[in-house]
């Protein structure tokens, strides 16, 4: 047990961030997402670590604390991101468009591959396996996506962040209709959503009013502490907890459209500007140090053997022949023809395999293999990374050199200009 004393451990865990941010660099300069090899090294972490040690310890617990912790990150970073304004409602309600339908038409698909060749796979819990499997990550894509135009990355930031937020919602919703007698009707869950909207609202703006007044220079983290126990309280009282940091993150990241009428009164605009950027600048970092120790301890627990199965190869090719499938068809429709490489960036990851473990007892079908999991995450990784090579290769024409000139002087524009709703 050397390998795991304090200093050791130390040792390791820096030595991790450093390759995580060489990886980072990698991944622009090569378009490989540094998630895959984040996993990689968890898988060199596993082989080297059994050298030493007759059995790993079980690394469960920890997997499932980074993940809860990497998903508000994620979601806080994608809000804080997301920009509200007139010219922004056809492209956001486009993006939920694609990101709901997709979810639940790739979720029924992949429900019903699953009840047709799984043994004991009951369509019930078909469902609660199929949609972690059809939720885009978030964690992947927008870090990825940096060297696409301005339209299509925004796009891009848009579908995963709902994707992620309604992913979640319809999971948790699916798996209290497993229980009879605690299963709520799509209209209380309706009414619950509104409740929690309602609740985020509201604290988002006691949050800000009394943060704005704090003086001390470590306030920064408070706040995430705060953000931290409210998601948790929520999760206790049955809310959908990540809906509010996601409206926090909205509200702070577009106060004056919020502070409107009298509220404006209580908005002191350049200390909640202050305290939006250092909180944009904590997030992006504690977002990068968390989702790092995920995938690697992800890697670590990995078991490659069960992907190695002739039916895991058959369930994983149909899934994700149904995934793009359908994701060219709503993308022609709600894009038109330029839907490359949008089309092809689609991963799977932090949701989808948190989800995974979360998935309870009760639903718990034993003859599902692993190996699916880690194919579909592996497998639409890979064709990302294809894209976007191929995109950045791809020569660009007189147009797209207008687009991006246009892209370029409307940002400065409304950076001098600090355009309102």
């Amino acid at each position: 047990m050397e390998i795991f004393s304090s200093y050791n451990l130390i040792i390791e865990a820096c030595l991790i961030l450093i390759l995580s941010f060489w990886f980072n660099h990698l991944a622009k300069r090569t378009n490989i997402p540094a998630v895959l090899m984040l996993i990689g090294l968890g898988l060199v972490l596993q082989y080297a670590m059994k050298n030493f040690v007759q059995q790993l310890p079980d690394f469960f617990p920890i997997l499932e604390v980074l993940g809860i912790i990497g998903l508000i990150m994620i979601v806080l970073e994608a809000a804080l991101e997301l920009e509200l304004r007139k010219d922004k409602i056809w492209p956001i309600l486009k993006a939920m468009a694609v990101a709901a339908l997709g979810l639940l038409a790739s979720a029924w698909v992949a429900a019903w591959i699953l009840h047709t060749l799984i043994p004991g796979m009951e369509m019930a819990n078909a469902w609660i396996y199929a949609t972690p499997l059809s939720i885009l990550s978030s964690a992947i894509i927008i870090p990825s996506v940096g060297g696409l135009t301005a339209a299509k990355k925004e796009f891009h930031v848009y579908e995963s962040t709902f994707s992620d937020i309604m992913g979640i919602v319809l999971f948790y919703f699916l798996e209290g209709q497993l229980n009879p007698t605690e299963a709520q009707s799509p209209g209380i869950f309706a009414g619950s959503l509104a409740l929690t909207v309602v609740v985020a609202l509201i604290a988002s703006y006691i949050l800000i009013i009394i943060f704005q007044q704090i003086r001390s220079q470590a306030k920064q983290f408070l706040l995430i502490a705060v953000l931290l126990l409210l998601y948790a309280l929520g999760k206790k009282l049955h809310l959908s907890s990540l809906i509010i940091i996601l409206v926090f993150g909205l509200v702070i990241a577009n106060m004056k459209l919020f502070f409107f009428g009298p509220l404006k009164r209580f908005l002191k605009e350049e200390r909640a500007k202050q305290i939006y950027h250092e909180l944009h600048i904590i997030t992006l970092e504690s977002a990068f140090v968390v989702r790092t120790f995920f995938f690697v301890v992800f890697g670590i627990t990995i078991v490659l053997s069960s992907l190695f199965s002739v039916k895991v190869l058959l369930v994983s090719l149909l899934i994700l022949i149904s995934i793009y499938a359908i994701r060219f068809a709503l993308l022609r429709t709600f894009v038109g023809a330029d839907i490359r490489p949008q089309l092809f960036i689609a991963p799977r990851g932090l949701i989808t395999i948190l989800l995974f473990y979360a998935i309870p007892a009760e639903a718990v079908v034993p003859g599902f293999e692993p190996g699916i999991l880690l194919f579909l995450i592996i497998g639409t990784s890979l064709i990302m990374t294809w894209a976007l090579i191929r995109n950045k290769k791809k020569p660009a024409t007189l147009i797209d050199e207008l687009e991006d000139e246009f892209e370029l002087r409307e940002a400065a524009y409304e950076e001098d200009e600090d355009p309102d709703l």
